[in-house]
């Protein structure tokens, strides 16, 4: 499958992309949040959040790592991750879990590029770009089972 970009020119935009997504997520499923700071992770996670039916605040998780929002309407749990503060540091990413809650919930990993992809075959990169005017350029990259899901 071709990488799909799309224009988010507002943040209602990303989070309304976000949500989106959010409604396509099931147990099992592995998405990695990839761009610069500021690039609109933490504002698509907030979308993803509201498609998957989580209620409560979302936020970036940079100072507790890993964030778990119970399961909303749809039933699956989100585990929102942001492995900036990791620095690659597998050893640290393995103490999180992550592969248990996977089973269970959909999990959201921020910086998790280079490190976070061994947990599954098929993961969805969505990659996040910010251009000078502000406008958010979301790329989606499948892999594994993802190539026939977007």
């Amino acid at each position: 499958m071709v990488e799909q970009a799309v224009e988010l020119p507002a943040e209602q935009d990303t989070v309304a992309y976000g949500e989106e997504l959010g409604r396509k997520l099931r147990a099992g499923d592995l998405v990695l949040l990839a761009g610069p700071l500021g690039a609109g992770k933490t504002v698509l996670t907030r979308g993803i959040a509201k498609g998957l039916g989580v209620s409560g605040r979302v936020s970036s998780p940079t100072f507790v790592l890993a964030r778990v929002h119970p399961a909303g309407e749809r039933g699956v749990p989100l585990v929102h991750v942001d492995a900036y503060r990791l620095g690659g540091d597998l050893a640290q990413l393995d103490d999180l879990d992550l592969d248990t809650d996977l089973e269970a919930s959909a999990v959201v990993v921020e910086w998790g590029e280079g490190s976070a992809e061994r947990l599954s075959e098929d993961y969805l990169v969505v990659r996040l770009q910010r251009r000078d005017d502000d406008v958010r350029i979301a790329t989606l990259e499948p892999h594994g089972g993802w190539k026939e899901r977007v």
